[in-house]
């Protein structure tokens, strides 16, 4: 679910960075009808450019940002093995020394 909320954020704050601060053009006067209308797509598509290379950018840093969480997930799985294993370790070896203290006190007690 981290995951999931760090690619939604990286995401939302690229689309906000490619959206935000644009200026609204001034309408095109309309053209005499015997001319061709103005192009105004062919004006729109290097404005597309940039957003587009800025989405790939943001979708290339959320993948990296996923990595590096599935990365610390792992690392911090194998931290807690470990550590449950140097617990299991100290619990066998405060067991077997339990026991040896009850043998001791066991022979103690029947050698008197």
């Amino acid at each position: 679910m981290k995951n999931s909320l760090i690619l939604a954020t990286v995401i939302a704050a690229a689309a906000l960075a490619a959206c935000g601060d644009k200026k609204a053009e001034a309408p095109a006067a309309p053209a005499p009808a015997v001319e061709a209308p103005a192009p105004a797509p062919a004006a729109e598509a290097p404005a597309a450019a940039p957003a587009a290379e800025a989405a790939n950018n943001a979708a290339e840093a959320a993948n990296n940002a996923a990595a590096a969480a599935n990365n610390a997930a792992e690392a911090a799985g194998a931290a807690v093995g470990a550590a449950a294993d140097k617990a299991a370790e100290a619990a066998n070896s405060a067991a077997d020394s339990a026991k040896s203290a009850a043998d001791a006190a066991t022979s103690a007690a029947t050698a008197k």
